[in-house]
């Protein structure tokens, strides 16, 4: 892996992110961009034998709960407050926001 890319590549790589680049940063951009590739090379090194694959460092997510089935407004109690209910639907009428 390069130690750096050229200011040529950063120039097409700006280009394709429909980015305006100045002279300094084309060789700060060339140098940090090269840099970063150096880095991911080297984690790609990385030993990783008899790792099981990860998703998530945590066990288990807040989110992660049992369901429970509790008491909950009825229909005709959500609907109550809604300015213009559909009520034999069972649905929500909301303005429309795309044209």
């Amino acid at each position: 892996m390069p130690a750096g890319l050229t200011r040529e590549q950063v120039a097409a790589i700006a280009a394709l992110a429909h980015l305006e680049l100045d002279a300094d940063e084309l060789d700060l951009f060339a140098r940090q961009l090269g840099d970063i590739l150096t880095y991911a090379d080297q984690l790609q090194r990385i030993d990783t034998t008899g790792v099981p694959p990860t998703a998530s460092v945590l066990t288990r997510h807040p989110s992660d709960r049992a369901d429970q089935v509790r008491p909950s407004l009825t229909l005709d109690e959500a609907m109550a407050n809604a300015p213009d209910a559909a009520r034999d639907a069972g649905l929500f009428r909301v303005p429309r926001v795309i044209g």
